[in-house]
């Protein structure tokens, strides 16, 4: 009697890529106000689909009209989490090489940073965390971050140990704001982030919020500095690391940043 349904391949494929994208939105939303938007959304329209069964038309008119808005007030209410998604889309499958974009646009010129380099950092860090300096690192890897690098001080100076304390040292009028550094160059200091909507612990700061916020709406690489305790933690795709040992944090770098450019470079 089943003999008339049949299974193709595509199917197989057409439900694999909702079920992938279901999981990433998933994971965008989880933990924020979105997630429990969502659940209402979906509750709504079960109740709905149960309402139309019935029969009962005037509210599964009044309903209808409702959900037949309900795109355009989806884009509106989850704006943030859409740019989020293709931002990860763009970012994490390499797109620009793909479609070779860089080259296209000639944005593959920037120069990348170097293990000397990286060296400052994290010595400039380490640094910091003795004397409980706050500090918040945004170290770019494709992304412009224009919008963030405006909201600062534009420097464009050679990325130091000697500098980033001098930075974020207590009585810098640029201390309180997040650093920027793209390629090898240290472009702006004193920059407003975007914080993150999730629930992280409470015993994370501003700084902390701001650095997970940044690695979601971006491909940045985020290290903190806490001002009470003097750990070095690292944000990246939207999740923290706690913590860090100063050979962690030269390996994180050494593995997403110097790696990344290289390859960018072949």
């Amino acid at each position: 009697m089943l003999a008339f349904i049949t299974i193709r391949f595509l199917d197989i494929l057409d439900i694999l890529l909702v079920a992938f994208l279901l999981y990433q939105l998933y994971r965008l939303i989880k933990g924020t106000v979105a997630f429990n938007i969502v659940i209402g959304l979906f509750s709504l329209y079960l109740v709905w689909l149960i309402v139309r069964a019935l029969n009962m038309e005037l509210l599964g008119s009044i309903m209808g009209q409702f959900i037949g808005v309900g795109v355009l007030a989806l884009i509106i209410v989850f704006h943030p989490e859409i740019r989020k998604f293709l931002v990860f889309i763009g970012t994490n499958y390499n797109l620009n090489k793909i479609l070779m974009l860089d080259k296209l646009f000639n944005q593959g010129k920037t120069k990348s940073i170097n293990h000397h380099q990286i060296d400052n950092i994290v010595d400039a860090c380490v640094a910091m965390g003795k004397t409980k300096t706050g500090a918040l690192i945004v170290i770019s890897k494709k992304s412009e971050l224009a919008d963030q690098v405006n909201t600062g001080e534009k420097i464009n100076a050679k990325i130091s140990s000697a500098l980033i304390r001098t930075i974020f040292f207590k009585n810098s009028p640029l201390h309180d704001g997040a650093i920027i550094i793209k390629g090898n160059r240290l472009v702006a200091a004193g920059c407003i982030l975007p914080l993150t909507q999730k629930e992280l612990d409470k015993a994370l700061g501003l700084r902390h919020r701001a650095a997970v916020g940044m690695t979601e709406s971006s491909d940045a690489l985020c290290i903190i500095v806490s001002e009470e305790r003097g750990s070095i933690s690292v944000a990246q795709s939207g999740e923290i690391r706690r913590r860090v040992s100063k050979e962690t944090l030269v390996q994180i770098l050494e593995e997403n940043i110097i790696e990344e450019e290289e390859a960018s470079v072949l």
